[in-house]
């Protein structure tokens, strides 16, 4: 998936007491994005802390922001979930959310821009949140009110700060398939992934363990360890790096049953490049010929003898700090795949460009003595599962559609069976 800009800093600002939380953000945007007043901004957070920002530093923010995504062009709305703000936004050329937190006295603590966060109201009796290490995962559990087969499915994200439906654009992939498999018996749970709901919980030691093995893992041995799901058989379904980090997860929660969508066999940096290569042809102006040698030139240098956990992030491709390649070079997902003892569900669209054939093969033919494994291919399908045509682009992800109803039967089937 695309990298997505995130900006954070932990600061305090000297505000008063009487001033609303909502008018609050939108000076602070307003003095940083629009007026560029980055004194202003900059007057906003605690002297305590101010020093780690400079006035230089934050001037620079706006700039950044000008060449990846445009300028501000206005306030479409304003959510907030107890102490964080969600002030949806629309830039030149896209829309995103710039979260803002707050602490008790209406300081400002946090700064990000996110995908969007639909804000819809939830039914009660689907919400369910589950304890993982220090945080709480929001989620939406579905239960059949009849028709029970006693089978449960929990979703695992793609890269990226992702909602529990994986919301991407107007597409919703994972709320697809939840609601599908309802309607076939199948129970379901999906949450909002750590670095959408907590990305403070994300720091430069965290690995792919600590973004979406850990809380997988223990979703997992929740419904495995709860009465009230006795009886059930539990599957995980990956997508996207869900499905990469798979073999990771059944180490610490072995279930009935994988499913992996789209994931990758092969190492992410090796697909990123690939993916930056492939962008630059279908518009050069979006992914110039020199961010294409610079991830080349990030690969390589991951790829060498020279990379070791001193390695400054900003020589590392997507900026992801060393503690989190380092994690990913040490993990070889086609060995680790060939000790799953369960059956396992392959599926791979012929339109995704993110993660292709290539890695579709090589799972194939590393399971080629499995029996048990599944292996399906959708020529017309993207990286969502969607049903396309043409060549696959970006563009596929904006236009509205629904995950393929014949992957859907397939799913049920490998599940029921």
């Amino acid at each position: 998936m695309k990298k997505l800009l995130t900006l954070f800093f932990t600061a305090f600002a000297l505000l008063s007491f009487s001033q609303d939380r909502k008018e609050i953000g939108n000076i602070f945007i307003k003095a940083l994005l629009v007026d560029q007043n980055i004194e202003k901004a900059h007057s906003y957070f605690d002297p305590s802390v101010a020093g780690q920002i400079p006035v230089e530093q934050l001037k620079a923010i706006p700039q950044q922001l000008q060449g990846q995504i445009g300028g501000l062009k206005k306030i479409l709305e304003v959510n907030n979930e107890g102490n964080t703000y969600y002030y949806y936004s629309e830039f030149e050329k896209e829309k995103l959310d710039i979260q803002l937190t707050f602490s008790e006295n209406n300081k400002l603590l946090g700064f990000f821009l996110v995908p969007h966060k639909t804000f819809e109201k939830r039914d009660e009796k689907t919400t369910l949140k589950i304890k993982s290490d220090a945080i709480e995962l929001n989620g939406t559990l579905l239960i059949p009110p009849s028709n029970n087969k006693k089978r449960l499915v929990i979703f695992v994200h793609g890269s990226g700060p992702h909602d529990r439906d994986e919301t991407i654009g107007e597409n919703k992939p994972f709320k697809d398939i939840a609601e599908y498999l309802l309607n076939n018996g199948i129970a379901s749970y999906r949450y909002d992934k750590r670095t959408y709901s907590s990305p403070e919980a994300f720091t430069e030691k965290s690995t792919v363990e600590e973004e979406t093995v850990n809380d997988a893992v223990n979703a997992a041995l929740y419904f495995k360890n709860n009465a009230d799901y006795k009886g059930y058989q539990i599957i995980i379904l990956g997508h996207s790096q869900g499905a990469y980090m798979m073999p990771k997860i059944t180490e610490k929660a072995q279930v009935s049953k994988y499913v992996f969508m789209a994931g990758n066999a092969r190492p992410l940096q090796d697909l990123l490049v690939e993916q930056y290569e492939y962008l630059h042809t279908m518009d050069p102006a979006k992914v110039p010929a020199e961010a294409v040698q610079e991830i080349k030139k990030q690969a390589a240098f991951l790829n060498s003898s020279q990379f070791n956990l001193h390695s400054p992030s900003s020589e590392l491709p997507l900026g992801q700090p060393a503690a989190y390649w380092k994690y990913l070079k040490d993990y070889n997902q086609l060995n680790e795949v060939k000790k799953i003892k369960a059956p396992m569900f392959f599926a791979q669209g012929g339109r995704d460009y993110q993660v292709t054939e290539k890695d579709f093969s090589l799972w194939k033919e590393t399971l080629k003595n499995d029996k048990t494994a599944v292996f399906k291919f959708y020529p017309e399908l993207n990286h969502l599962f969607i049903a396309g045509s043409g060549k696959p682009s970006p563009r596929d992800y904006e236009a509205k559609g629904r995950v393929d109803e014949q992957f859907l039967k397939d799913l049920v089937q490998f599940i029921l069976q």
